[in-house]
C-alpha cells in the first residue's frame, strides 16, 4: 500500500469528472505533508481512474482528471 493510496481511494471515491484539492486538503487525507515524492507515486493514480491534471505550487493545488 502506497503512502498516498486513502487519497488515491478519496479521488476515486469523488467520482467527479475533475476534482481539484488544495496541498493542505490532500495532507489532511493521507495525513503527511505533500513533499517532491508526490510526483513519483502520482503514476499509481492511473489505477484508480485518474491521472493527475495540474500541480499549481501558486495556487498550492492540485487537480485530478478522470481518465477517460
Amino acid at each position: 500500500m502506497s503512502k498516498y493510496s486513502p487519497l488515491w481511494e478519496y479521488v476515486q471515491k469523488k467520482g467527479s469528472h475533475s476534482l481539484k484539492l488544495t496541498f493542505q486538503e490532500i495532507q489532511d487525507i493521507v495525513g503527511i505533508p505533500i513533499d517532491h515524492s508526490f510526483l513519483k507515486y502520482k503514476k499509481e493514480l492511473m489505477k484508480y481512474g485518474y491521472q493527475v491534471g495540474k500541480i499549481s505550487m501558486k495556487e498550492q493545488s492540485v487537480i485530478f482528471d478522470k481518465i477517460e
